[in-house]
């Protein structure tokens, strides 16, 4: 399994607001983000976990599990195991302390 960078293993909040041209922006949990009607995430963690963070009743937020893979460098492979969710990848443009941006 390939490595990835120590900054992505948090959970990240998506910032709509950012998004452009195809490249979806997330935020740490401590962002200071707008007003919203609730927000999605996902999560990165270092034992291969990955959380698909969903918009539940009440705005509540709702994890789905899954499961990351480095593939390369810069890509990610998530699967849901016998979630009928998707497997899907991840192209990871940039990632820092405040700022995670996947296509």
């Amino acid at each position: 399994m390939n490595e990835l960078p120590a900054e992505i293993f948090r959970k990240w909040m998506h910032s709509r607001e950012e998004d452009m041209q195809g490249v979806t922006v997330y935020r740490g949990e401590g962002f200071n983000f707008p007003p919203a009607r609730g927000r999605d995430g996902i999560e990165f963690r270092r034992d291969g976990t990955f959380i698909d963070w969903g918009i539940g009743a009440g705005d509540n937020q709702q994890g789905v599990t899954g499961h990351w893979e480095a593939t390369d460098s810069t890509h990610v492979r998530v699967t849901f195991g016998q979630s009928s969710r998707p497997e899907r990848t991840l192209e990871i443009v940039q990632v820092s302390g405040d700022v995670l941006k996947v296509r």
